[in-house]
């Protein structure tokens, strides 16, 4: 999936600045339709949690953008004003998902974007429609999407789900039913209005809010397909996007999940190497194989179908699903590997799963049960609005065994994760069409080569489908690439957002 990189070291003063820009004056005017919303203002004032200096606010948008006279959802909205007296405008953030929260991600500023970038920009977070503190989507409750995640109860053998039997079937379809149900009970009409086409005319909105003739806008992992999505409905209005890990919006929900089971493979294997390197690695010494390394994670895994680890923290059983959630977790950033080390260390020497289900909740945002249950009902909700998913569950049953042979360890389950798209009503499924942005200004995609969520092949193909698309690369692993500690790729995307320069079409920093 790897392209061929750059030698060496490529730096941004070596780019060249500015090509493409649309000129002043060339911005479509505003839907007449929606003069109540792009007039509405925007009140800032206190906000009720979060780092100091922020501002916070809310507005509205339309439920159905074909009827905008109709039902409202409103958007919580925070922002960081620039830090410095020559301000170009706002930057639009969101940190991926789908269900991440923008708002809160904003409160890390200072490290979601450079010094350089503070100086000049507004930096604004706002939670999508469904998300959050914006007229949240709710499915299961805390205890039923527990049971969710917690795997299938008549799970044989070894746990291995690229083969399932009949009773594991049932359940699986049963489970994923059950939670469609769920949205439909708790909010039928939003679940109906929760793509991402909505969540891009929802951004161009804030965009006029806040007083910008054109976005400037970072959007990370599911946060790229907002920005390509917002330059499909509005090339004219891009002034720079930033999208970093990208997604490919070209391909359907299932056929995502199957591919990002070689993305997860390459971590697995770049993270066990690294941890046979350490003293403390339980998987294995200094000197052994990778495979060998893999080899006993699988074993272990194996092991926790049939006894489930010990847990201190609650009443949850530590069985193969929730110690996969665990291990997954040390895939998306390198800071996570040490964690992930201690916690099979102490699932493998004591049997204590603790350290394991607690870096699974932090990947599913549960620290506390309102944020868990919205998270996931609102992940779920974007996936299976965004594209069509086959409505025979056989397809799914191929899908397991083909990413089972991918990613083992990980595959089968990232097919079977997107089971609940074969029950999402028709009506809510935007058709998948290619997204290229004609007429938009240059728009800058970022892959890492060993990105776990979003694999770089993905990077590969934003760039291409976009007309105005060009990839810069990092070598290198965890996920995304911007602020991870690669000053060459920190220095290219500040130009960038800054000056609007842009760099040669395949620019790799090693």
């Amino acid at each position: 999936m790897a392209a061929a990189l750059a030698g060496a070291v490529l730096l941004a003063t070596g780019c060249t600045g500015g090509e493409g820009a649309p000129e002043e004056g060339n911005v479509a005017a505003p839907d007449p339709a929606l003069t109540d919303f792009t007039e509405q203002g925007l009140d800032w004032g206190e906000c009720e949690s979060g780092a100091d200096g922020a501002e916070c606010a809310v507005y509205e948008v339309p439920l159905d953008y074909d009827e905008p006279g109709g039902d409202r959802v409103e958007i919580a909205v925070k922002r960081f004003p620039a830090e410095g007296g020559d301000r170009i405008g706002s930057l639009l953030v969101n940190p991926g998902g789908p269900g991440g929260s923008g708002y809160d991600y904003v409160d890390h500023a200072a490290f979601t974007v450079s010094d350089a970038v503070r100086q000049r920009f507004d930096v604004v977070g706002f939670d999508p429609r469904g998300v959050g503190r914006s007229s949240p989507l709710t499915c299961l409750d805390s205890e039923g999407l527990d049971e969710f995640l917690g795997g299938v109860d008549s799970v044989e053998g070894d746990g291995d789900m690229s083969e399932v039997t009949e009773a594991e079937l049932a359940e699986l379809e049963e489970d994923s039913r059950g939670f469609v149900e769920a949205c439909r009970a708790n909010d039928p009409e939003l679940m109906l209005h929760m793509g991402t086409v909505n969540v891009a005319r929802d951004m161009d909105i804030l965009r006029a809010l806040v007083g910008d003739e054109q976005l400037t806008y970072l959007g990370a992992s599911y946060g790229t397909h907002i920005g390509a999505q917002y330059a499909e409905e509005f090339p004219d209005r891009v002034r720079a996007l930033v999208l970093d890990g990208a997604v490919d919006p070209s391909q359907e929900q299932l056929d995502l999940s199957v591919a990002q089971a070689t993305g997860f493979e390459t971590a697995l294997r770049a993270f066990v190497e690294d941890c046979l390197g350490q003293s403390d690695c339980p998987l294995g010494a200094s000197g052994d194989s990778v495979e060998d390394g893999v080899g006993a994670l699988s074993d272990f895994l194996a092991d926790t179908a049939e006894e489930p680890l010990s847990n201190s923290a609650d009443d949850r059983e530590v069985n193969r699903a929730r110690a996969e959630l665990g291990v997954l977790a040390a895939l998306y950033s390198e800071s996570w590997w040490p964690r992930v080390r201690e916690g099979l260390a102490e699932a493998m020497e004591n049997g204590d799963g603790t350290v394991l289900i607690q870096l699974g909740d932090d990947l599913y945002s549960r620290e506390d049960p309102a944020a868990y249950e919205n998270s996931t009902a609102a992940l779920i909700a974007v996936n299976c609005s965004d594209s069509p998913s086959p409505r025979d569950v056989d397809a799914y049953v191929r899908a397991a065994a083909e990413a089972g042979e991918e990613s083992p360890i990980f595959g089968p389950t990232l097919a079977w994760g997107a089971l609940p798209c074969a029950y999402w009503p028709e009506e809510a499924v935007t058709p998948t069409t290619g997204l290229d942005g004609a007429g938009a200004a240059p728009i800058m995609v970022v892959g890492t080569t060993r990105d776990s969520a979003t694999p770089y092949a993905w990077a590969e193909a934003l760039a291409g489908q976009l007309e105005s698309g060009f990839l810069v690369t990092r070598d290198g692993d965890g996920h995304t690439a911007y602020r991870m500690g690669d000053q060459c790729i920190d220095d290219i995307v500040d130009a960038y957002l800054v000056d609007l320069t842009v760099p040669e079409d395949g620019m790799a920093c090693a």
